[in-house]
């Protein structure tokens, strides 16, 4: 690893085109598109533009691959070995795909390194463990007969990744359904498709079969909506904006294609007076502002006992000052760039609807520098329910505070939201901890921590944040159907 007491040095770009059947290929159509550095907002790079011609070509690698290939047939431990072999690949190139990372999305360098491909590299040993584990049952029914089930692959998966955490969300997607036997079809974020590329190259270099893993990069609307619509895709794994998500629920109902959504939230994060204050303010700064305030469960709706109010405003303001914005390949960089003009445009219009609502800006507000896509870390106070700082999903870095008196108040407020992924609470009453817990309505809920992952442990949302698991044993499900052999004796 390059010691990152310097600045990093810009990686190499290689893999700009489809990868559709073990080949790389322009698009059917000839046609490119850029991406762009967001620190500087220039172009580093032209990637092809699939549609639904290129598509259609990658589906039928992934058809013929499942149907009839290597991939179908092999041992399901071999399956897990090549995985193992793909992480560690990445392992070796952790630096460079580090570097990748923060070149196309933004995201500081120090993030990339110790985060983003660590746990990429994490979850595709995890899935590789379970790929010669999963099992069906052997089950008691009446009569003179051996029933039993398997849990076989659902086929050919299409599966659309979003931009804050491209190369994690490629292993999130990839991990479960390699372990189940599945072969895939990619879309990567236009914004963010040069990790996703090469880390296709590497799945190819560890000996993962040609057609297995696909990748089309192009926009939602062209690329994206053939995916979805394709005859030959079994099921789409999405993560997202909900809109999308609804989108594809009607396209999909024409070919009863299996569906799990990883969707987007408000979700609320509560400090009780007794929490430890320090642990408290510097793991609600951390919940927004990590990743620029781009992470679907951020903890955007701060809710704080009224008795400490004042005192953790101060202190986030303070963070907010000592926060170093700048140079995502400085490692010294806390906060990087908003990811591309339209995010960066969508969060100013933010903070102008809380000025416009009656919140008060007490951090921030504008833009930092007069180059690049950087924000301020904002922080808004007298913010009530209603506001639209307080009822939207923003994905930027920008933090709404609420106060409260009483753990019934604070349930049913948390809970006055359509969206459901996460929650966050800090506390040194564990009764008080697990009476929240059990009442919030959200998959995931931190207890005295936020933003904690492990490959092992389920994630996704309840209400308008998704449908199914991600991560863990629970993320295998969708990737697997359950077959009923029942035998005369």
């Amino acid at each position: 690893m390059a010691t990152l007491a310097e600045k990093v040095a810009r990686p190499q770009i290689r893999q700009t085109q489809c990868f559709i059947g073990g080949k790389w290929v322009p698009a059917a159509s000839g046609k490119t598109f850029d991406t762009i550095h967001p620190a500087t907002e220039e172009v580093i790079a032209q990637v092809a533009e699939g549609d639904a011609k290129d598509i259609d070509l990658a589906v039928d690698a992934a058809r013929a691959q499942f149907d009839g290939g290597e991939w179908s047939q092999m041992d399901a431990r071999d399956r897990g070995a090549l995985m193992h072999k793909l992480a560690d690949l990445i392992e070796a190139e952790v630096d460079e795909l580090a570097a990748l990372e923060t070149l196309d999305n933004g995201k500081p360098i120090s993030d990339s390194r110790a985060a983003d491909i660590p746990l990429v590299i994490d979850c595709l040993r995890y899935y590789a463990g379970w790929a010669d584990k999963i099992q069906g049952k052997t089950i008691p029914i009446r009569g003179e007969y051996f029933c039993y089930t398997r849990r076989e692959p659902v086929g050919v998966v299409g599966q659309i990744i979003p931009w804050n955490f491209p190369a994690l969300m490629a292993a999130w997607k990839w991990g479960p359904a390699l372990a189940a036997g599945c072969t895939i079809v990619m879309k990567p974020a236009e914004q963010t498709p040069l990790t996703c590329l090469r880390m296709a190259r590497l799945a190819q270099k560890a000996g993962i079969p040609d057609g297995v893993i696909n990748v089309v990069p192009g926009y939602g609307p062209t690329a994206g909506a053939a995916l979805v619509a394709h005859p030959g895709v079994d099921k789409i794994a999405f993560t997202g904006e909900m809109s999308t998500a609804q989108i594809i629920q009607r396209s999909a109902a024409e070919t009863m294609k299996r569906l799990t959504f990883e969707l987007g939230g408000k979700s609320p994060n509560v400090i009780f007076a007794d929490a430890d204050l320090d642990a408290a303010a510097a793991g609600a700064h951390f919940a927004l502002y990590f990743n620029q305030g781009q992470c679907c469960c951020a903890g955007s709706r701060l809710f704080v006992e009224d008795r400490v109010h004042d005192e953790m405003v101060d202190r986030l303001i303070q963070f907010n000052r000592d926060r170093k914005v700048g140079d995502p390949f400085d490692p010294e960089t806390e906060q990087g760039p908003q990811v591309d003009q339209a995010q960066f445009d969508k969060i100013l219009k933010y903070v102008d609807y809380g000025k416009a609502d009656g919140a008060d800006c007490v951090s921030g507000g504008k833009r930092h520098g007069d180059r690049g896509l950087f924000i301020e870390p904002t922080l808004f106070t007298n913010v009530t329910d209603e506001m639209r700082i307080a009822t939207d999903e923003i994905f930027g870095p920008v933090l709404t505070v609420l106060k409260f008196s009483d753990i019934d108040e604070i349930i049913r407020r948390a809970n006055n939201t359509n969206f459901g992924l996460a929650a966050g609470v800090w506390t040194r009453d564990v009764g008080k901890a697990h009476r929240f817990a059990s009442k919030v309505r959200a998959g995931t809920v931190w207890v005295n921590c936020y933003d904690v992952f492990d490959a092992a442990a389920p994630f996704g949302g309840f209400k308008q944040s998704g449908l199914g698991r991600e991560l863990g044993e629970a993320g295998l499900d969708a990737y697997t159907e359950s077959k009923t052999v029942t035998m005369a004796l």
